[in-house]
């Protein structure tokens, strides 16, 4: 469900409601809710060193369990149209499992040597305190995030068989932009810039797949909210509803708590210093200073 500021007057929050009623296909619920971005707007491409050597790893022993779970998930992503059978790769990578605390499996695959073999996409990342200086001071924010993220961007088709992996049941590779290739960050963070251009530092703020609409004042922020979702529904960009939120005027983004205001921080990254024991041996003050100095360096790069 979408979480909506529990601070908007009732005009407003009726007003929200209705703007986001009409804008109901712009959230996916399922990933097969979501047919990608047109190609002729963005695809990912791999190019390759000249000189590269391709790798074919080979199929992991791995736990009965864990084998139906990822079975599962490959079965799921065929049926969303996000994989494709592959027939004699030349890069073939593994399967790396990730338990999540609630018993699934994540799919990781080791896109290592392919990697390795790809230059790197200059595509600048935009500055983070940046960011969060243009976002403070706002009346009120929306927090969106795009549903299944880099599976929206189609891999070009001269590339896809470089995105291979192997399992029991055979080899499978990527119609739509995966996790773990080396410039995928960079491919959706071009896509948003080009698609929001026009937005950016003005009502929207982007940082590759967290999305910030924000209005200085309270009667500019549904004509912006409503600008940002009618071009989303133009380019066939999908958010996910659950970790959507709309009207607020505090939030969490890159390790900030961002509000009205201004930049505060976020309490759950100094738990563990609020949380510690007042040292009281020498050594024991010498040891919180030098965690604190080293946390002071963490921050600073």
């Amino acid at each position: 469900m979408m979480q909506i500021g529990s601070t908007l007057s009732p005009e407003d929050r009726a007003a929200l409601i209705n703007l986001l009623k009409e804008y109901f296909e712009v959230f996916a619920w399922s990933r097969q809710d979501m047919p990608g971005i047109d190609p002729e707007i963005v695809q990912h491409q791999i190019p390759l060193a000249p000189r590269a050597i391709p790798v074919k790893q080979k199929l992991c022993r791995m736990r009965p369990d864990w084998v139906e779970k990822i079975k599962e998930e490959v079965t799921k992503q065929i049926d969303a149209g996000f994989l494709r059978v592959a027939e004699y790769p030349k890069w073939v990578a593994k399967i790396v499992p990730v338990p999540k605390k609630d018993g699934r499996i994540q799919v990781c695959v080791d896109f290592r040597n392919l990697n390795k073999a790809s230059p790197k996409d200059s595509f600048p990342l935009p500055h983070i305190d940046v960011l969060v200086d243009n976002t403070a001071g706002h009346a009120l924010l929306c927090f969106v995030d795009g549903f299944s993220r880099y599976n929206q961007i189609f891999v070009a088709p001269e590339d896809q068989e470089k995105t291979t992996f192997v399992t029991e049941w055979g080899t499978y590779c990527y119609v739509m932009m995966p996790f773990g290739l080396k410039n995928a960050g960079c491919t959706f963070q071009r896509t948003q810039t080009t698609l929001l251009h026009d937005f950016i530092h003005k009502t929207v703020e982007v940082y590759v797949d967290d999305m910030i609409v924000k209005a200085k004042k309270t009667e500019d922020f549904i004509p912006a909210l409503r600008q940002f979702l009618e071009r989303l529904r133009k380019y066939n960009v999908f958010l996910n509803p659950q970790k959507c939120t709309f009207g607020v005027t505090a939030g969490k983004m890159l390790g900030f708590l961002i509000t009205s205001r201004g930049i505060e921080v976020d309490p759950s990254k100094i738990k563990a210093i609020l949380e510690m024991e007042p040292p009281r041996p020498e050594k024991g003050v010498r040891s919180f200073l030098g965690k604190v100095q080293f946390i002071s360096r963490f921050i600073a790069t």
